[in-house]
């Protein structure tokens, strides 16, 4: 009879099991416009498809060194690290919630040493030693889908942290990226004072040598020194940016700045191409950005807990067993030994608990309401991160024109200001005027081709670079060299 309840029972506990208290998941809607306001219209995917956005993005540059440097930010760099084992930490708490499915088995050995009730074999008051061997289980059925609920908590944190992985990943090479550019133009500003430097040189011997022959006065030549000591000190600071651009990428690819030496490449900077950025529509941004995709599955992780929460108002059932042997030696225990097994199970239920239970559900709903609210927020950042750099670069070309204009314009009036200054019909203060605003718009030249660069690099980052959502399904992610 015993055993026919036990069945009995255990046949409810496998049907009830099928049950799963709380809310299933919807995930949270978003408005999502039709298109950006500030993409070109009919705005799509650039040609050759060799532009289209892939997992190295960064490629789309042309730029050997930049795609080595990038490479290294995945093979060593500490904050991803740290991001890795925050994802390794929530496969290993996915996998305990998963335990809760099945048993806890126990064994158990023990030797006491106690005084019997007097029987045949033994006196009153005698002590013996009592040696037992035992095995027990005991199982608690997932009836009202507490476990499932958790399970399917921790799966979806598992698929958020993944995530926030790709999302450190992709964030860590978009700086990489911004700090190779710069550093590159810091390249090409050395090189364009370094001309300055050399054609003020000529200036000053210049001024001198009219100075001696009478035509102008000591003013001019102390004017062509100031200026001259100028472009000199300037020459002198861009060192400390680009020292300082080179520690960072050091310290991007996981090494002290003193191991990283980029050697100088002014060239470079002022022949970079911008590339076409792959078009998309703002409903594609649910996809391809791991933020996004982060933050939807956390609001799957607060909703499961609402189910997990509410398990708490329904009864415990728990099924246990026990099987062993029993015997006053060890030997016996293999000879002739006591037999000892127990079946048996035991149902709970919270009678009172002060709110406690309804305190916890509106705890779980409330976090689930501030996760939606943080979902639909990064998706409105993320909106917001594509429209600032596509108004960027769309501005950015148009600003470019005008100041490729004021640089010629700018050259053409230092020669021609150079020539009446050799004619005696200007100033020495003309030239200098002339020669300082050739500079400045070269420099504005340099700093709207670097802003340009770094607006390009930002788009694709804020596009997804060539991550997709699929991406938080299938093999776990792996630093290289760990």
């Amino acid at each position: 009879m015993t055993s026919s309840r036990s069945c009995l029972l255990l046949s409810c506990a496998l049907a009830l099991a099928a049950c799963a208290v709380g809310p299933d998941y919807k995930r949270p809607t978003v408005d999502s416009p039709p298109a950006f306001k500030e993409a070109p219209e009919g705005w799509k995917p650039a040609e050759p498809q060799d532009t289209r956005a892939r997992p190295n993005w960064w490629e789309v540059f042309g730029d050997s060194d930049l795609d080595a440097l990038v490479e290294r930010v995945a093979g060593a760099n500490q904050t991803l690290a740290t991001s890795l084992a925050n994802y390794n930490q929530a496969v290993a708490l996915a996998r305990q919630a998963r335990a809760g499915y099945y048993p806890t088995v126990t064994a158990n050995v023990s030797s006491n040493r106690a005084s019997l009730p007097t029987t045949n074999a033994v006196s009153s008051g005698t002590p013996v030693t009592v040696n037992e061997v035992s095995l027990s289980a005991d199982w608690e059925p997932d009836l009202w889908g507490r476990v499932r609920r958790t399970v399917e908590s921790e799966d979806a944190s598992v698929a958020a942290s993944r995530a926030d992985l790709e999302s450190t990943r992709l964030s860590l090479q978009a700086q990489a990226v911004q700090d190779y550019f710069q550093l590159r133009i810091a390249d090409a500003q050395r090189k364009l004072l370094d001309e300055a430097v050399q054609a003020y040189t000529k200036s000053l011997e210049l001024t001198r040598n009219r100075y001696t022959q009478g035509v102008v006065t000591r003013a001019d030549v102390v004017q062509a020194q100031a200026q001259l000591a100028a472009a000199q000190a300037q020459w002198v600071d861009v060192d400390i940016s680009r020292a300082q651009l080179e520690h960072a990428i050091a310290v991007l690819i996981g090494v002290a700045p003193s191991a990283l030496t980029l050697e100088p490449k002014p060239d470079l900077a002022p022949a970079m191409t911008l590339p076409a950025v792959p078009g998309a529509v703002p409903s594609q941004l649910l996809e391809r950005r791991p933020d996004i995709a982060g933050a939807e599955r956390r609001v799957a992780a607060a909703n499961a807990q609402i189910g997990v929460a509410t398990s708490a108002w329904f009864p415990v059932l728990d099924l246990n067993g026990t099987y062993g042997r029993r015997s006053t030696t060890w030997v016996g225990l293999l000879n002739a030994p006591t037999n000892l097994w127990s079946v048996g199970a035991s149902l709970a239920e919270t009678i009172f608990d002060g709110g406690a239970r309804s305190a916890s559900i509106d705890a779980a709903r409330s976090s689930h309401d501030a996760s939606v609210a943080t979902y639909r927020q990064t998706v409105l950042s993320a909106f917001q991160e594509v429209e600032d750099n596509l108004a960027a670069l769309r501005v950015l070309a148009n600003e470019a024109d005008y100041q490729r204009e004021a640089v010629r314009a700018a050259r053409e009036s230092l020669d021609l200001t150079v020539n009446q200054y050799k004619a005696g019909t200007v100033s020495y203060l003309n030239v200098i005027t002339a020669q300082t605003t050739l500079l400045s718009n070269q420099q504005n030249e340099l700093n709207l081709r670097s802003r340009q660069l770094v607006a390009t690099a930002v788009l694709i980052r804020a596009l997804g670079g060539g991550w997709q959502a699929v991406a938080v399904i299938g093999a776990g992610p792996t630093i290289a060299g760990r």
